[in-house]
């Protein structure tokens, strides 16, 4: 089977490989070679069918050939099934129908699909369904063994139809199963789960895609802000958000620079493709001070928005550099209700620069993908003479340091230990205090220290893995001798793990955890994002360069 799946990929990379005509190559030549190895593969699948001893799953087989035939391509370029076409929809639209819940699947001591975030208002939060609920029956049927999409793909349906969901709540005594007859709707992920006044006098306006409804959410988050009368500045919260619709983005822009503003260009594969995308409606505001927040995690409609201001000097970026994709895709319809998500161009912002970090076009000698190097990228200029770079994203005006993820922070998120504290947390305290005064008291953390089994925590053991490792080496070289022993002796009984010191040690980033866990849980995702707003030091900085007389204008290069 392995050998016909390899086979199929090969045939159909060929296939794609003559598509584009070649130097010198006529287009009748072309054409004619891509019918000889459709022909070819067609004969080949159909003998393999006939004669492989063994039953060959067709509808398998087919759609690996196919995403092979795209992986080589770039990662963007995709064929959706038409069993994948309602998730994709969920992407564009961000509407779909079902309960309104985040799920997460669970292996481990305690095996099962878990309710993880009940969107507020959603039927699964109306009906009383709380996060660290086990599923456990759908509509009388036994759930158990169920993969996260099994149980997603019965949870959705068509608004106004009911399901019945039986789930295990831990915490709960004897009443742990209990069961919900929920009416599914249309959900409506919203886009901008959070606004709000921070720091006294920012807007902060958190969006975390860009989709049918992006635009609309910020532009009424906007207009609330600018009502209140402390709002000086406003800072636009990209950090995370991989993009989405790129006319989106243009409409966003709009929110902030003057109607008809060129924001982007895009290009495919000859010049006649070029199109200009300008804003079309007449502005919120072009001159409150602007700041854009973006991270590793900012991609596509996001580095548009972030990167267009930027360009124009219509705000400053902080953070830390952007994902690094500049190609536009578009949908094309495919047979028996598939579809195509192709890239068709690349885009250009305001100063003429790309932001595309790797060319899928070229690879290296060991087959990976070539990135631009710093030192190669090329300088372009923005509205104000600026200095900017093409290629590797967006980087900030000023930049601000993210701290690596500690590997006992990185456990216990991996084996859910916050999770479930706070879900026997929430189990005995019907309440805490807002997102806006909200703090992780001595109580909790001692309570949440108490809560973690030693024997059953989880320790990835680099240093002891790297000390043994060490010792070996030492051996073969000939550097083991009794003393050498006793200091790799006493290093180990300095590198041995001691939990509740280590959790202590780490207090800081634990707190964090848990915090957001208990706002996810008492205040949605809203709360969420208002806490974190509070305590950011990105949000931070913002507001100093803000409050520094002249610091926001010398970084943009306005007049005086």
């Amino acid at each position: 089977m392995k050998k016909l799946i390899m086979i199929c990929v090969a045939v159909m990379a060929l296939a794609a490989a003559v598509v584009p005509t070649a130097v010198g190559e006529t287009k009748d030549n072309s054409e004619a070679a891509i019918v000889r190895n459709l022909d070819i593969f067609n004969a080949l699948y159909k003998e393999l069918n006939t004669y492989y001893v063994d039953t060959i799953d067709a509808q398998k087989s087919i759609e690996t050939a196919i995403n092979a035939m795209l992986d080589d391509i770039d990662p963007y370029t995709e064929y959706i099934p038409a069993k994948s076409r309602d998730d994709f929809q969920v992407i564009s639209t961000g509407e779909y129908g079902g309960i309104g819940s985040y799920i997460q699947e669970r292996k481990g001591d305690h095996p099962g699909v878990y309710i993880t975030g009940p969107y507020k208002g959603s039927p699964a939060a109306k009906a009383g369904v709380r996060s660290g609920d086990r599923i456990i029956m759908i509509d009388g049927d036994s759930v158990t063994g169920w993969d996260s999409d099994k149980v997603s793909a019965r949870l959705k349906g068509l608004a106004n139809t009911q399901l019945r969901l039986t789930v295990v709540r831990p915490y709960c005594g004897d009443d742990s199963v209990k069961t919900f007859d929920i009416v599914r709707e249309t959900i409506k992920i919203p886009p901008v789960p959070y606004y709000g006044v921070t720091r006294g006098d920012m807007g902060y306006i958190n969006l975390t895609t860009f989709n049918e409804h992006s635009f609309q959410q910020v532009k009424d988050a906007l207009v609330e802000l600018k009502k209140n009368a402390a709002v000086k500045y406003i800072v636009l919260d990209l950090r995370g958000n991989g993009g989405g619709l790129m006319e989106s983005a243009v409409q966003i822009v709009g929110l902030f620079v003057p109607k008809g503003t060129p924001v982007l260009t895009t290009r495919g594969r000859d010049k006649q493709s070029e199109k200009i995308y300008k804003t079309t409606a007449e502005p919120l505001d072009t001159k409150i001070p602007l700041a854009v927040l973006v991270d590793g995690g900012s991609a596509s409609a996001a580095e548009i928005t972030a990167g267009a201001l930027q360009d124009l000097d219509r705000a400053v970026v902080l953070g830390s550099r952007s994902f690094g994709k500049g190609l536009v895709q578009s949908v094309r319809p495919m047979p028996f209700d598939g579809a195509l998500k192709v890239t068709i161009a690349k885009y250009y912002i305001p100063s003429g620069r790309l932001i595309q970090e790797i060319d899928y076009s070229q690879r290296n000698a060991d087959g990976s993908y070539q990135r631009i190097p710093d030192s190669l990228a090329r300088v372009f200029h923005t509205a104000h003479g600026r200095e900017v770079r093409e290629g590797g994203g967006i980087t900030p005006d000023i930049k601000v340091d993210y701290p690596d993820i500690n590997r006992l922070v990185y456990n216990i998120v991996r084996d859910n230990w916050a999770f479930d504290f706070v879900t026997k947390y929430a189990a005995e305290h019907p309440s805490i205090p807002s997102p806006s005064t909200f703090e992780v008291t001595d109580t909790i953390f001692n309570e949440f220290k108490r809560f973690i089994d030693p024997d059953k925590f989880q320790y990835d053991k680099v240093c002891e893995v790297g000390l043994e490792n060490l010792r070996k080496v030492a051996k073969t070289e000939g550097y083991m001798n009794d003393s050498t022993k006793a200091e790799f002796d006493r290093l180990e009984a300095l590198l041995k793990h001691d939990l509740s010191r280590d959790l202590d040690t780490n207090r800081s980033e634990i707190e964090k955890l848990l915090a957001r866990e208990m706002m996810n849980r008492y205040y949605y995702q809203a709360g969420e994002v208002e806490y974190d707003a509070r305590k950011d030091e990105t949000i931070d900085r913002a507001h100093e360069m803000f409050a520094k007389p002249g610091e926001y204008r010398h970084i943009l290069h306005l007049p005086k």
